[in-house]
């Protein structure tokens, strides 16, 4: 098994480094690799789209000749976890923030987000989350965080903070909204694994 992180732009290493140390913890023979060019993608199981700036990554998906193939990849049942700029870019709808700045979203999950839900950079936090999936509490981290801002279809809300939607499933595909790399704790990254 090898999961890909996509590696234009934004925390591409956190997520390499927490993917390997899932990989390890859960006792999987795999690896984790950054996917910056179509042969690289090729390679992968499996998916995160990392946090970092989501009109950069949308843009440079399609410079590289990525968007189309995680797209039908996607489509084809590879599964994907998409975090902080991945959550926006999974969703199906996008603010007047994504229209503005013309970002082309992938369009895979029956949700629409927020993209600057929880404010700017110096509106950072952390804050304990119920999830569904897990047997207690997950310490999320948002930076610059969108929100999902309602789900239908078979996209089912994971976790909320407040009334807005932090965590979401449809199928193989994980949308969250706050960065699970940054916390320590790797059970959503093991979690994921299992879905491989």
């Amino acid at each position: 098994m090898r999961v890909g992180v996509v590696g234009v732009q934004g925390d591409v290493s956190e997520h390499v480094d927490a993917v390997r140390r899932a990989i390890r913890s859960g006792g999987y023979s795999a690896d984790a690799i950054a996917v910056r060019r179509l042969s690289d993608l090729q390679r992968v199981d499996a998916l995160t789209i990392p946090g970092g700036e989501s009109t950069t990554i949308s843009k440079l998906l399609v410079k590289f000749g990525l968007f189309e193939e995680v797209h039908r990849r996607a489509e084809a049942g590879m599964p994907i976890l998409g975090t902080c700029a991945g959550c926006i870019l999974l969703a199906k709808e996008g603010d007047d923030e994504v229209s503005k700045t013309g970002t082309k979203l992938l369009g895979l999950m029956d949700m629409a987000v927020d993209r600057n839900a929880f404010g700017r950079q110096r509106e950072s936090f952390e804050a304990d989350l119920d999830v569904t999936i897990l047997d207690r509490p997950f310490h999320g981290v948002f930076i610059r965080a969108p929100a999902i801002t309602r789900t239908w279809g078979r996209c089912t809300p994971l976790a909320k903070l407040g009334d807005r939607i932090v965590l979401a499933r449809q199928d193989d595909l994980v949308a969250s909204a706050f960065h699970p790399e940054l916390s320590g704790d790797l059970r959503i990254h093991e979690w994921f694994l299992g879905l491989v």
